[in-house]
């Protein structure tokens, strides 16, 4: 039996740009995607602690070291910037795999988004 179950999780990080005109997707500092164990195209589930809002979109790398948390496209609507986001990934794995998986957990900088 596969279970689904949380592979990656960036805990707390601010959102820093909103850009409606963009084609989808939410840009996210490569350090935290590396961190978290996040691929380019994955997708990712946003949880915004501001607004109750939840969505889902894919991930694309952005400027390594920049700290940057950027909802594109329509996401863009559902954020403002200084929203606190967890941003969350999953895998399917077999059940008793799953019971001795480890996630991929980062807590960054609250104000800067930047790995400490």
């Amino acid at each position: 039996m596969l279970i689904e179950v949380v592979k990656s999780k960036i805990h707390r990080v601010k959102v820093t740009g909103a850009d409606l005109n963009y084609i989808g997707s939410i840009t996210i500092d490569e350090d935290l995607m590396e961190a978290a164990n996040i691929i380019r195209g994955e997708k990712v589930q946003i949880v915004n602690n501001n607004n109750g809002e939840r969505l889902e979109t894919y991930a694309i790398p952005g400027t390594r070291g920049s700290g940057e948390i950027t909802l594109n496209g329509a996401a863009a609507r559902k954020v403002a910037v200084g929203d606190v986001l967890i941003l969350i990934t999953y895998a399917q794995m077999d059940f008793e795999i799953a019971k001795t998986f480890n996630p991929s957990l980062v807590f960054p900088n609250e104000e800067t988004n930047l790995l400490t």
